[in-house]
C-alpha cells in the first residue's frame, strides 16, 4: 500500500525499479539480504490497519507493532500480502468486544 503524494512515490519506485545505483548483477554472491530502500518506508503502510510500518534491519522485515505482525522483505521488495506475514507475538490481542475471563 502506498500513501502520500503520487508523484513522490512514483519517482521513488521508478528509481528503485531502474536499479537506483545499486549494483545489479554484480555477481558478488553475498548471502546478505537486500535491505529496503529507506525512502520507500515513508510511502508504505500496513494493508490491514493502514498504519505506518517500522523497518527492522536485523530481520529485514516491516513491523506493525499494533497488530503484532511482520512482513518479509525479499530481494529488497516488501511482501505485503497478509498471509505472508508472521506473528511477532505469542498471543494475538483480543478482538474488540470480546471479554477476557
Amino acid at each position: 500500500m502506498l500513501r502520500g503524494s503520487g508523484r513522490g512515490a512514483a519517482a521513488v519506485l521508478r528509481r528503485w525499479a531502474s536499479g537506483g545505483g545499486q549494483g545489479q548483477g554484480s555477481g558478488s554472491g553475498s548471502a546478505r539480504p537486500q535491505p529496503l530502500e529507506p525512502s520507500l518506508l515513508r510511502f508504505l503502510v500496513c494493508p490491514l490497519s493502514k498504519r505506518p510500518l517500522r523497518y527492522e534491519e536485523a530481520t529485514n522485515e516491516l513491523i506493525n507493532e499494533e497488530l503484532g505482525i511482520a512482513y518479509p522483505i525479499i530481494d529488497g521488495i516488501p511482501n505485503m500480502i497478509p498471509e505472508a506475514a508472521r506473528m511477532t507475538r505469542k498471543n494475538p490481542p483480543p478482538a474488540e468486544g470480546s471479554k477476557q475471563p
